[in-house]
């Protein structure tokens, strides 16, 4: 999308502080209902963790982390985190969860090489959430049952909302639809996938887009995922059509997590086997984590579309390029 899109008439309906209380209200609502759908317990989660952990997240493989060197530590390096995708795993067994117990967090990180604009931040804030489920249940059912719930979560923020600002109109479909990237690539081939995203969003409103990672048949991947949390063939994006900007908005991104079958499939595909003497990944290799389902939902991005606002920065407090924040003074847009 462009850097900036203001539609034209744009204003919004609430001022800073009266935003910041609505801000307040979505995320503990919807925290609750995260919670009681999946049975999650809140926990504390690390702001940084060392490299040699293998415990960040790569994300698409080419996003440089922000490190810094620890005085007391001899100048040991230590990472913020991308994201607590393998850390929440590792958390489930040291905490001592059992089968059908998950646990959330909130997780804050700093991606430097984001590209900004309506939607994208070099600040992110997500829930982060992680449940434990039998290795039987590594399927498609399972992963569409708890798809299923989120979008119940995120369905009954909507109304909760929308009761208590008027001027918020409910548009979330009572059901999520389900596509893979390779049925989205067969009905619009000469599509970029983000306006293939924005197609089927729009035409279902929202959509779970599922098996992210892996090459398509046209030898091109929908988009980039490491190869060391998610299993390719089992995890996708909540999508839902933002008619504000007639977008395809990414809410969540969430999928059944590797077993050591998977995990040795994709770092070879991937070509970095030699993550495989890491910490992190030899204990999955080896059969000594929990299988788990999990993902992570932004936060500022539930706040922009709940609250139909323009642009993240009405929600979130970030920094901006010196054109975006005159572009938005021009325009009307209050940034945080």
């Amino acid at each position: 999308m462009e850097h900036f899109i203001v539609p034209q008439g744009y204003h919004s309906e609430l001022d800073l502080k009266a935003t910041q209380g609505a801000i307040k209200h979505i995320k503990d609502h919807f925290e609750r209902q995260l919670a009681k759908q999946l049975n999650l317990t809140r926990v504390s989660a690390p702001l940084f963790v060392k490299p040699e952990t293998g415990l960040n997240d790569n994300l698409n493989g080419v996003e440089r982390p922000v490190s810094f060197g620890i005085k007391e530590q001899n100048e040991a390096v230590a990472e913020i985190v991308h994201s607590l995708a393998k850390w929440k795993r590792m958390a489930l067994k040291k905490y001592g969860f059992v089968y059908g117990e998950g646990l959330y967090t909130d997780m804050n990180a700093i991606r430097r090489d984001e590209d900004t604009d309506n939607i994208h931040s070099i600040f992110v804030d997500q829930w982060d959430w992680e449940k434990i489920i039998l290795k039987d249940e590594r399927n498609e059912e399972t992963l569409k049952a708890v798809v299923r719930k989120v979008y119940q979560a995120l369905k009954e923020t909507e109304h909760y909302i929308a009761d208590k600002y008027d001027y918020i109109e409910e548009i979330l479909p009572e059901e999520i639809s389900f596509v893979t990237t390779q049925e989205l690539e067969n009905m619009y081939p000469t599509d970029s996938p983000k306006e293939r995203e924005r197609k089927i969003a729009k035409l279902k409103g929202a959509v779970f887009i599922m098996q992210i990672g892996g090459k398509l048949l046209s030898g091109q991947r929908h988009d980039g995922r490491a190869p060391d949390y998610d299993d390719w063939k089992l995890n996708g994006d909540i999508i839902v059509y933002y008619p504000l900007l007639d977008i395809g908005l990414e809410l969540s991104s969430m999928g059944i997590r590797v077993d050591e079958e998977s995990l040795a499939e994709q770092l070879k595909l991937s070509e970095c086997e030699e993550r495989r003497e890491l910490p992190f990944q030899k204990s999955i290799l080896n059969r000594e984590l929990p299988y788990t389902i999990g993902g992570g939902i932004g936060q500022s991005r539930i706040c922009m579309f709940f609250l139909r606002k323009v642009h993240i920065g009405e929600v979130q407090s970030s920094l901006w390029t010196k054109d975006t924040e005159e572009r938005a003074k021009e325009l009307g847009v209050s940034l945080l």
